[in-house]
C-alpha cells in the first residue's frame, strides 16, 4: 500500500480553512513584532480557530531547531542569534491579544551555553511585571539532561512547566533519535521535586506505530512521577519527508485513553484528534 493511500484523512480529520478578521489581525501583530509561532511553524491544524480566538502558541529563541526529530515541521539546523527584545515583544503581544492563559514554547537549543534557559525565564519574567494575572505555561525543551538549566526556568515561576514524551519509548530511535524517554521522564519528576506546586504536563501524538500496551505504560510512568496534565491527539505528517502516519486513530480510542488516564488520577486529560499541547491550555485550569 503506497503512503499516498495509506494517509487520506478520514472524515473526522478534515476541517474547513477558515480565515477571520481576528485571524489577519493576530498574523499582522505578530509579523510587526517579529514574532514566531509553533501554530505556523508547525503547520497546527487548529492554527484558524486560534488565531480567530486572539490566541497563539509563541515559539522563542528562533525558529531553527537543533534537533532532527522526524516528526516535526519545524525548520532543522544552524539557529541565528536569539533577539534580546523578544519578551518585551512578546509582553506587548500578550497585551494587545488580552491573553489570559499564555504558552511559551521554544526549538531546541543546544548550541546554546544554557539551551536557552534563560531566554525562557526572561520571557516569563516579562510577561509576570506586565500582567501578574496571566496564567503562564510553558513547554520546554529537555536541556539535554541538565539540572541547572531547568532550575532557572523553575525559578521564574510559571504556573505549569510541559515536557512532552511526544511518543511511547519502543519508537524514540525512528521518531526523536537525539531525546531520551527516561531524561525526558526525569525531567517531569525533577519539576516537582524543585517546586511542587507547579503543574506538570506532557503529551503524546498517536497514529506513529505505538501499541496499546506501550500507551498504557507511558500513561503510568508520567503518573509515576507526579504528572498532572496529559494531552493526547493524532499525529499528522507534515509532508512526505517525516515519519509515515501507521494509523489514523479512532475518536473512540481517544476517548477510552482520555478515561483510563483520568481513572488513574490525573487532573485533567485532553484526548482526541485534533488535540496539541497548547490547543485550548486554559481548560487544565477550568478558565
Amino acid at each position: 500500500m503506497s503512503d499516498t493511500k495509506r494517509e487520506v484523512k478520514p472524515d473526522w480529520l478534515k476541517i474547513p480553512f477558515r480565515k477571520t478578521g481576528h485571524s489577519e489581525e493576530v498574523e499582522k501583530l505578530l509579523k510587526d513584532l517579529g514574532l514566531n509561532t509553533v501554530c505556523d511553524e508547525a503547520n497546527c491544524p487548529n492554527r484558524g480557530e486560534c488565531f480567530s480566538k486572539k490566541r497563539a502558541t509563541f515559539m522563542i529563541l528562533g525558529s531553527i531547531c537543533t534537533r532532527n526529530c522526524t516528526f516535526c515541521n519545524v525548520s532543522k539546523g544552524e539557529p541565528g542569534h536569539v533577539d534580546p527584545m523578544e519578551p518585551v515583544n512578546i509582553g506587548k503581544a500578550i497585551k494587545e491579544m488580552k491573553m489570559k492563559h499564555v504558552v511559551i514554547t521554544s526549538v531546541t537549543r543546544d548550541d546554546l551555553p544554557d539551551g536557552g534557559s534563560g531566554h525562557f525565564a526572561k520571557v516569563i519574567e516579562e510577561i509576570k511585571k506586565r500582567d501578574t494575572d496571566v496564567i503562564v505555561e510553558v513547554l520546554i525543551p529537555d536541556f539535554e539532561g541538565s539540572y541547572e538549566d531547568l532550575k532557572t526556568v523553575v525559578e521564574a515561576n510559571p504556573h505549569i512547566i510541559n515536557h512532552n514524551l511526544e511518543t511511547v519509548p519502543e519508537l524514540y530511535d525512528e521518531v526523536r533519535p537525539m531525546a531520551e524517554y527516561e531524561r525526558s521522564l526525569e525531567l517531569l519528576k525533577r519539576v516537582k521535586g524543585m517546586d511542587p506546586e507547579i503543574y506538570t504536563k506532557s503529551g503524546i501524538m498517536l497514529g506513529l506505530g505505538e501499541k496499546k500496551h506501550q500507551v498504557l505504560k507511558v500513561l503510568e510512568d508520567l503518573k509515576n512521577v507526579g504528572c498532572d496534565f496529559v494531552t493526547i491527539g493524532q499525529y499528522l505528517r507534515p509532508s512526505q519527508n517525516h515519519h509515515e502516519v501507521v494509523e489514523f486513530v479512532h475518536p473512540d480510542v481517544f476517548e477510552e485513553y482520555r478515561l483510563i488516564a483520568l481513572d488513574m488520577g490525573f487532573k485533567y486529560v485532553a484526548s482526541s484528534p485534533f488535540v496539541r499541547s497548547s490547543y485550548n491550555a486554559e481548560e487544565a485550569l477550568g478558565k
